[in-house]
């Protein structure tokens, strides 16, 4: 049996004490929503781990460059509601060796989502490889049957332990090289996919869930692709950012 290497790590929260409220105003409800926030994204590694609910609110500020208050002002609570990959932005020191052994690698489309003709998917998530392939030895070819990177569209609870939650919030999750599971990319089918500026443009996701298909951990680096949070660039004239190019090719080297 192959080892499961997930990109996304969820907690469940089976009580909720917290301190008083971090601005004044603030719910229960809110308060239970932004816990749940911050154990999935910058999540308990250890069981020494004794952060507070401030701490960890101002360890999500400083990885996303704002003041680190500890409150949850209104630049803080707006980057909670952005649209965004499903992997943590703390995560676990991990292997060097958790990376491909092998250059050349296949993925397979399972499935189609209905806002795109079939034909546009078969466009777009080659090119969303491009990224990474242009910049390194790796090369990627479409098989038809069992394959490293298996490619899927699923709603809700599908399989891995790692519901979507509808429209919004998290628009993909993806899962670090490996046996089983290892490499895989799923995308939320409750979000509206395009090839445009409406709605989640799927290249751009699948290019960075990709990034987490060869190794790649967030980035706290405004404008690479590895950022957590969704933002729109023109697929057209895309180039992979330095800090992207950079930490591939420190793990495949560059592209001769």
């Amino acid at each position: 049996m192959k080892d499961i290497l997930p990109c996304t790590v969820f907690f469940l929260l089976f009580n909720f004490s917290f301190p008083s409220p971090i601005q004044p105003g603030e719910t229960p409800g809110e308060m239970k929503s932004i816990q749940i926030y911050l154990d999935k994204f910058f999540p308990t590694l250890h069981k020494s781990d004794s952060r507070s609910l401030v701490e960890k609110i101002k360890e999500m500020q400083k990885f996303f460059h704002l003041a680190e208050t500890g409150k949850m002002d209104d630049e803080t609570r707006r980057l909670m509601e952005q649209p965004r990959c499903g992997l943590p932005d703390l995560a676990e020191q991990r292997s060097a060796t958790q990376i491909w052994a092998r250059k050349a690698l296949t993925y397979r489309i399972n499935n189609y989502t209905p806002d795109l003709p079939n034909a546009k998917v078969d466009q777009i998530i080659p090119r969303a490889f491009k990224v990474w392939s242009d910049v390194t030895p790796l090369t990627f070819r479409r098989v038809y049957g069992p394959a490293d990177i298996e490619i899927w569209f699923a709603y809700g609870a599908h399989g891995d332990n790692n519901p979507f939650d509808g429209r919004g919030g998290i628009l993909a999750h993806a899962f670090y090289p490996g046996r089983g599971l290892g490499g895989d990319a799923h995308f939320d089918e409750s979000e509206r996919w395009s090839e445009t500026n409406r709605e989640i443009n799927l290249f751009l996701v699948a290019a960075h869930e990709f990034g987490h298909s060869l190794g790649l951990e967030h980035s706290n680096v405004r404008g690479a692709l590895m950022f957590p949070t969704y933002s729109y660039v023109n697929p057209a004239t895309f180039r992979l950012p330095v800090d992207d190019t950079r930490r591939i090719q420190r793990l495949y080297g560059r592209r001769r």
